[in-house]
């Protein structure tokens, strides 16, 4: 038998797959493997997290101290991450659903984040005051004098100002109206042109709570109608937040 014969002989005996090979594609499965189940659990932590957008379902209690008061919500009211500290700070943000009140949890989820439901939110900005009267103070002093005169009825009892056109306030107008044993009540709105473009910032109106603490709210020109019941409603569920 030729040297060339044995080795063709070896050679016909030989596995076809090595176990060095088999040992590589083995560690390469497990590796493509690990790798799959890494980006699958990665994906659905992505996933819900981007669902939340910001958002946290946590009730856990956050005391947040503004000047001289002392404000404790649940996490799940704050709108912004980075203010769902407790401690001292120089504003901190709210949303709230409308009419029931509550924050972001699984059963409000729809509501924050439906864009074609405005009138579902409320948005609060809570901050320390720096000007002596709220919004329905400053009507006298100021606004009545950049009013244009043209006034026109409004919803739910409320009477329509326009502005004057070098009044700084652009194409925004005024509801205002008396009440009986307060202040006159006062909001400014953006009025879309038709109800299909409304948001949920048309209007705004700020009002003073606690010792030292101004309130900006922003809800729905949509909700216009329901004004007393809002002004009402968010001066009671602020103040049963503050701490004596």
């Amino acid at each position: 038998m030729t040297a060339n014969s044995t080795a063709a002989g070896h050679d016909d005996h030989a596995p076809l797959i090595s176990s060095r090979f088999v040992t590589i594609l083995t560690a390469a499965v497990v590796g493509l493997a690990a790798l799959t189940a890494t980006i699958s659990l990665a994906g659905r932590w992505y996933g819900e997290n981007l669902a939340l957008a910001g958002h946290t379902t946590s009730t856990e209690p956050t005391d947040i101290l503004i000047g001289q008061d002392h404000l404790r919500f649940p996490s799940n009211f704050i709108r912004f991450e980075q203010q769902r500290v407790t401690g001292r700070a120089e504003r901190v943000d709210l949303y709230l659903t409308w009419p029931g009140l509550q924050g972001y949890s699984d059963e409000t989820r729809a509501l924050f984040n439906d864009v074609n439901q405005p009138a579902a939110l409320l948005f609060l900005d809570i901050s320390q005051s720096t000007m002596s009267r709220d919004m329905s103070g400053r009507i006298e002093p100021i606004y009545q004098h950049l009013f244009s005169g043209k006034i026109l009825p409004g919803p739910a009892g409320l009477v329509r100002h326009e502005m004057k056109q070098n009044s700084g306030y652009g194409e925004e107008v005024f509801f205002t109206t008396n009440r009986e044993g307060d202040t006159p009540y006062a909001v400014r709105c953006m009025m879309p042109a038709t109800p299909a473009l409304s948001t949920s910032a048309d209007c705004q109106r700020d009002i003073h709570i606690g010792r030292d603490l101004v309130v900006l709210y922003r809800f729905s020109s949509q909700l216009l109608p329901q004004w007393q019941a809002i002004d009402t409603a968010i001066t009671t569920f602020l103040n049963k937040r503050l701490i004596p």
